[in-house]
């Protein structure tokens, strides 16, 4: 049978100061909700988002990630048993089970998503996820009878006895669908808030002889975000936890704390990454490949022993071949660099294709934008173009031609040819004595 998920990400998140919906910030380049996401990708169901304050924006972002996600509307919000209700229409007659994770926990790890499947699949009715903590604070506390959960009580709710409990409540539950929605439709709000609920599942399924159970996991993994300090907390578990599993698996971090990783980076085993580099969304990094210090990759590809940097930009659409070199302060964007192909210095190569082995000098730029349209450069193999080469796109440069320095190419240069567009140079004899006495003497006079 399947397992649904539904992601609640209905909240306002006032505390985080933002005109931003709370689940929209980002955490490794990835939006808040999509960890979610990515936590249940095993799972073999419909994956729902609950939504609610900046709903529509919410709803978009989530679309975009995963276009066959179903989007249910909490337009008020009254406690977690009634978000999870709106997800009922959508999973009316869709059996099996249903997973509720939260748009602003991040942390929550496939495996116990797991552990929490094979309770469910040894005959407990619901698995609610437990932590244990030396200070318990505001969680809700998990009353047991051994390995049986009895109740779950918020802390405005505990008696003294019931906070001095360690074991806490993170929300996240799994359950059989039809079990669940009409559990939480049978919830009331006679509590200090005046809300429904999840955590009332229990004690009503126990009155119907259902059992529920508690899975284990460490606190770590339960880490909400509510504030600006939060998010930042967030980022740096994240972070720590990407660099080691990178440094595990064989990727060469020179200074691992200056290296900024993304949700979905991938770098091969023996990448060399130099300090203080940036990686955003979308970057793979194939082995034996050096990226170099201060460098900033995003929708990049970065092919076996290319090397990148220093101070480079690579933008999205970028694709370099095997032993590239893209040195300092060059711009790559939409284009693709051939094998053993160099841009050394002080470049911007956008909208191009670039063939093997061929050298775009210093200062060299592909003018791809006429201020509405873009263009695109093909330069071919064994290609040099001249230091401060203009190329006006559409334009194509053929196999093993060549611009003269300080050309502006505006026309197709055919296989083999030298391309010169620049001015004759005129020399004018003494001149420049001449002008500067002139000058001085001016300023001379002005200063009085």
């Amino acid at each position: 049978m399947p397992t649904h998920l539904v992601v609640l990400a209905a909240g306002e998140g006032s505390r985080m100061r933002s005109n931003t919906p709370k689940v929209l910030h980002l955490l490794g380049g990835a939006p808040l909700f999509q960890h979610a996401l990515i936590s249940a990708a095993r799972l073999d169901g419909k994956r729902v988002i609950v939504v609610g304050h900046g709903g529509t924006d919410v709803a978009a972002a989530a679309q975009d990630v995963d276009p066959e996600i179903h989007v249910a509307e909490q337009a008020t919000q009254l406690g977690t048993a009634h978000a999870v209700s709106m997800a009922a229409e959508t999973l009316k007659d869709a059996g099996g089970d249903t997973l509720i994770l939260y748009g602003d926990t991040p942390f929550i790890r496939p495996e116990t998503i797991e552990q929490m499947q094979a309770l469910r699949s040894a005959g407990t009715d619901m698995v609610f996820l437990g932590f244990e903590t030396e200070d318990p604070g505001r969680y809700g506390r998990m009353v047991t009878d051994g390995d049986m959960l009895e109740r779950i009580v918020e802390f405005n709710d505990a008696s003294d006895a019931e906070k001095a409990i360690t074991l806490c409540n993170s929300g996240v539950v799994l359950a059989d669908t039809k079990v669940l929605m009409r559990l939480v439709s049978e919830v009331g709000n006679t509590n200090a808030a005046g809300e429904f609920y999840l955590t009332d599942l229990p004690e009503i399924g126990a009155k119907q002889g259902l059992v529920a159970r508690v899975a284990r996991c460490d606190q770590s993994e339960t880490l909400g975000v509510n504030t600006r300090a939060d998010l930042a907390r967030a980022e740096h578990v994240f972070q720590e936890h990407a660099r080691r599993a990178n440094l595990d698996k064989g990727v060469t971090l020179v200074s691992p704390e200056s290296v900024h990783l993304s949700f979905d980076t991938v770098l091969e085993q023996d990448a060399v990454i130099e300090p203080f580099v940036v990686f955003g969304p979308g970057v793979k990094v194939a082995s034996t490949a050096r990226i170099r210090a201060f460098s900033h990759l995003e929708g990049a590809h970065v092919g076996p022993g290319a090397s990148v940097g220093p101070y480079a930009r690579l933008r999205p659409g970028t694709e370099l071949d095997a032993e590239t070199r893209i040195g300092n302060f060059v711009e790559v964007k939409n284009a693709q660099i051939g094998e053993r192909t160099k841009v050394n210095h002080l470049s911007y190569i956008g909208d191009a294709h670039v063939g093997r082995g061929s050298n775009i000098g210093a200062g060299s730029v592909t003018c791809n934008y006429d201020g509405v349209f873009k263009h695109k450069t093909e330069i071919g193999s064994g290609v040099f173009i001249g230091s401060n080469t203009m190329m006006v796109a559409p334009v194509k440069i053929g196999d093993e031609a060549m611009t003269a320095t300080g050309s502006v190419i505006s026309r197709d240069v055919p296989d083999g040819d030298l391309a010169v567009a620049r001015s004759r140079q005129d020399n004018k004899p003494g001149f420049a004595r001449k002008l500067f006495q002139k000058l001085r003497a001016r300023k001379a006079a002005e200063r009085g």
